[in-house]
C-alpha cells in the first residue's frame, strides 16, 4: 500500500475529452490494482486551481490529451503549487503541441520531416497533394490531405474550425510508424495501417479498422535508422518520460510528423501495447511513469 494521494486529471477541456475520459479510467484503475488506494479522479475544468488547492494531491497523473492538458498549461500550473506531475514539461509540451514550432526546431537541426508552410493571407499551396491540419490540436482532428486546388480552400475552413493557426505539409505517401520513447528506452515500433484512407478520428477510435503490426516489414538497419531519428527528435524538444513519436517512412527518409508528450493510456492505446511488445504490463507501466514524475523537484 502506497501512502502518496495521487490525482488522475482527466477528461478536460478540449475536443479530445473522451479519449481523456478512457485514458483516465485505465489509469486509475491500474493505480488501484498496485495498492496505490489514496487514488482518485479530477476532471478537470476551469477550477482546476480551486479542486487542487482543496484535496492537496502528493502528485498528479496528467490523463489529459489536446489542447489545456497537452500543451504546457497544465504542466505549468503545476509547477507553479510545485506537484509532481508525469510526462515531459512545460518547454516539451508546449513545444511539441505546436506542429509549426516543432517542425522549425526540426528542421533547425536537420531532423528529416516534410516540407511545410503555416497558412496566412489566403496564399495557395506551392505543393499537391499536401495535408492541412490545425498547428495546436491531435487525434487527426481537422485534418484534410487535399489533392488540388479546388479543395485546398474547404480544407482551410475546417482546419480553422479547430485552431486560427494552420500548417499545410507536403503529404509524403509511405508507412505510417510511431515509436514510444521512455527517457533512454525506445519501445518495439508499430507499424499503423488503416484499412481504407488514411489515419483519420474515424480509423484511429473505430474498433476493427486500423491494424497495428509490430510486424512492419522494416529490415535492421531500417529500424535502427527510424529509431534514431525518432530517438532525435524526443530529446531535441527536451521530452522526458513517456513520449510517442509518429513519423512517415518512405522507404528511403523517415520524416517526423508529429511528437505525443501524453500518449494515449487506454489498455489498447499504443504505448501500453508497445510497452507490452517489450515486457512491461500495462500496471507495471502506469507505475513506472508515476516514479518517474514523483522525484520531479528533487
Amino acid at each position: 500500500m502506497h501512502s502518496d494521494k495521487i490525482a488522475v486529471l482527466y477528461g478536460g477541456l478540449s475536443s479530445e475529452r473522451d479519449v481523456s475520459i478512457k485514458t483516465g479510467n485505465g489509469i486509475y484503475n491500474a493505480l488501484l490494482r498496485k495498492g496505490f488506494k489514496n487514488s482518485f479522479l479530477l476532471d478537470v475544468d476551469w477550477s482546476l486551481p480551486e479542486k487542487l488547492i482543496k484535496h492537496k494531491p502528493d502528485f498528479c497523473y496528467i490523463a489529459l490529451h489536446g489542447r489545456y492538458g497537452e500543451d504546457g498549461t497544465v504542466q505549468g500550473l503545476l509547477e507553479y503549487m510545485r506537484i509532481p506531475y508525469n510526462g515531459p514539461g512545460v518547454t516539451a509540451s508546449a513545444i511539441s503541441f505546436d506542429k509549426v514550432i516543432t517542425k522549425k526546431i526540426l528542421k533547425s537541426v536537420n531532423i528529416p520531416t516534410a516540407d511545410y508552410f503555416e497558412y496566412k493571407n489566403e496564399q495557395s499551396s506551392p505543393f499537391y497533394p499536401c495535408v492541412v491540419k490545425p498547428a495546436r490540436e491531435g487525434s487527426t482532428i481537422g485534418v484534410t490531405i487535399v489533392y488540388e486546388d479546388k479543395e485546398f480552400i474547404p480544407a482551410i475552413e475546417d482546419a480553422k474550425k479547430y485552431d486560427n493557426k494552420i500548417i499545410v505539409e507536403r503529404f509524403i505517401k509511405g508507412k505510417e510508424l510511431t515509436i514510444s520513447i521512455i527517457d533512454d528506452l525506445v519501445l518495439p515500433i508499430i507499424w499503423i495501417k488503416p484499412k481504407k484512407g488514411f489515419y483519420d478520428y474515424t480509423s484511429k477510435y473505430t474498433k476493427g479498422m486500423t491494424e497495428y503490426l509490430f510486424e512492419t516489414g522494416l529490415n535492421a538497419k531500417e529500424e535502427e535508422m527510424v529509431k534514431k531519428v525518432a530517438k532525435d527528435a524526443y530529446e531535441v524538444v527536451g521530452c522526458e518520460g513517456a513520449s510517442r513519436v509518429d513519423i512517415i517512412y518512405d522507404g528511403d527518409i523517415p520524416n517526423v510528423l508529429e511528437i505525443n508528450t501524453l500518449p494515449g493510456m487506454t489498455e489498447t492505446s499504443l504505448l501500453p501495447n508497445a510497452a507490452a511488445k517489450y515486457g512491461i504490463a500495462y500496471d507495471e507501466l502506469v507505475e513506472m511513469l508515476y516514479f518517474k514524475g514523483k522525484n520531479r523537484y528533487e
